[in-house]
């Protein structure tokens, strides 16, 4: 399987589980889905459909390079990268957007279906420079970071517009 066969796997599977990620925390309320899932509608917790939905398609993507012993290194580092920088990407695309024309949902989810792609296009850059252990532990502290920020920021929101439920009008976890 070639690189650009992996990444398009993994477009698909971010994209495909961004709609399941959406609903997980009404399913099955829980501090764990909490922390990966959206807990109401506003912008920033819709952050970590797209920071979640690229990670989990890079550990699939990462079985695929094991299973069927693909030469790509740096599978991991690579869709941590991604996953952090789709945050800032998708906000400076789709604030503007928001601001200007509101909430449209086509629009919304193809902002994400762009930044899912501008992600894998990342990782490409990533993927086969000089495999560092040291690099892909730090991945992983910096995984483990950013999920405690989502925690924190679920459960100790500030109240300013990004962090805002448009529909409640409330701010982080439902109480």
């Amino acid at each position: 399987m070639n690189i650009k066969k992996l990444k398009i796997i993994g477009i698909i599977i971010a994209f495909a589980l961004c709609f399941p990620l959406h609903f997980l925390y009404d399913k099955f309320p829980c501090f764990i889905t909490s922390i990966i899932a959206p807990v109401n509608e506003s912008i920033w917790e819709h952050m970590k459909i797209i920071f979640t939905s690229i990670l989990f398609s890079g550990i699939i993507q990462k079985i695929i390079v094991k299973v069927k012993h693909l030469p790509y290194k740096n599978i991991c580092i690579s869709n941590i990268i991604a996953a952090a920088s789709s945050i800032p990407i998708f906000l400076i695309i789709y604030l503007p957007i928001y601001y200007l024309i509101g909430e449209v949902l086509f629009v919304t989810i193809f902002i994400m279906f762009v930044v899912i792609v501008i992600s894998q296009i990342i990782t490409l850059c990533i993927i086969n420079i000089k495999k560092d252990l040291k690099m892909e532990n730090l991945a992983i502290l910096f995984t483990i970071i950013i999920y405690i920020l989502f925690g924190l920021l679920t459960y100790f929101p500030p109240e300013i517009t990004l962090f805002k439920d448009p529909i409640t009008l409330t701010y982080g976890i439902k109480k």
